[in-house]
């Protein structure tokens, strides 16, 4: 069975952004788009009023469906769009699709200023349970935001695409994690900009200045070729040799630094490890942040 770039779509700002966005990628992977619409049962009680009844919800979600496929077969006219319906909860609905799709986009809500955005529940849940690659993208996002700006300096769709971010942890790689990265930026025919942030020992103290830490011997970059990044990355580099790579390594709040990175690229890559335990999921600090304040597309890829 083909794969899909799935989307949830529920006719709200930010989930017409992420279907947009979807069918770029879509174009990019050479696959269908999936406009997904997930309903939740009216009520018994409301189901009897006749104005709010079931027939009448599942006539709006039909809609939304429709007009949604129609305005992306307008500007998309070679792209294949498949609609769906299913009832139930959209968290648990959505994390389910997601296990037949290439990568399951969703819709993030700006909040504007130090406030970030509004993931909401339902994207957190989706997010920390699905194992299949999960993107966020923000209201208002529009194609021009992921390309270098023009002579003139306007963003432009017609330049080329801005880096693809990869906030990397060298203590733990994960190859699904870096080969998604990778691909990302060889069909935007862009850089990856590897990122890997380090917290200093708590024996250093304030008066240690940031070059000093970034050369102490406990440091996990140095200027050598031979890092720990570097050696994790050789092999990619082979298997992508049309893909240029900068790696950066910076003594701090690995989240801060991947959100500051994240305002001049295209996409950002950051990974979930999957945990099936009794305690439940987790999305993790770095990624939770990155979520909340990346100002780019978030792509979320789980791995073991």
């Amino acid at each position: 069975m083909t794969r899909t770039v799935t989307v949830g779509l529920d006719g709200s700002a930010e989930s017409r952004a992420a279907a947009e966005w979807a069918a770029r990628e879509a174009e990019l992977l050479g696959l269908p788009l999936k406009l997904l619409q997930v309903w939740e049962p009216v009520p018994e009680p409301m189901a009897q009023a006749p104005l709010l009844g079931s027939e009448t919800h599942q006539h709006w979600t039909d809609r939304i469906t429709r007009e949604a496929a129609a305005d992306i077969a307008r500007r998309h006219p070679g792209l294949e769009v498949i609609t769906e319906q299913l009832s139930g909860t959209p968290g648990e609905v959505l994390a389910n699709a997601a296990k037949d799709a290439e990568l399951l986009v969703l819709g993030s809500r700006a909040l504007g200023g130090v406030a970030g955005f509004m993931v909401g529940s339902v994207g957190l849940s989706v997010v920390a349970h699905a194992e299949r690659p999960v993107v966020l993208v923000r209201a208002g996002k529009q194609a021009a935001d992921e390309h270098e700006t023009d002579p003139a300096g306007s963003p432009s769709a017609a330049t080329p695409f801005r880096p693809v971010v990869l906030g990397l942890d060298v203590e733990s790689p994960d190859e699904e994690l870096i080969g998604f990265a990778f691909q990302a930026a060889a069909r935007r025919g862009t850089t990856l900009r590897v990122v890997h942030g380090w917290t200093p020992p708590p024996y250093y103290t304030e008066a240690v200045t940031a070059d000093l830490v970034i050369q102490a011997p406990e440091a996990p970059e140095t200027l050598g070729e031979k890092t720990p990044l570097a050696e994790i990355l050789l092999p990619w580099r082979q298997k992508f040799p049309g893909v240029e790579v900068t790696t950066e390594c910076h003594c701090g709040t690995p989240a801060d630094h991947l959100v500051d990175a994240a305002r001049e690229a295209s996409l950002l890559v950051v990974g979930r490890r999957i945990r099936r335990s009794p305690f439940g999921a987790h999305i993790g600090p770095v990624t939770h942040a990155a979520l909340h304040h990346a100002t780019a597309p978030v792509a979320v890829v789980a791995h073991d």
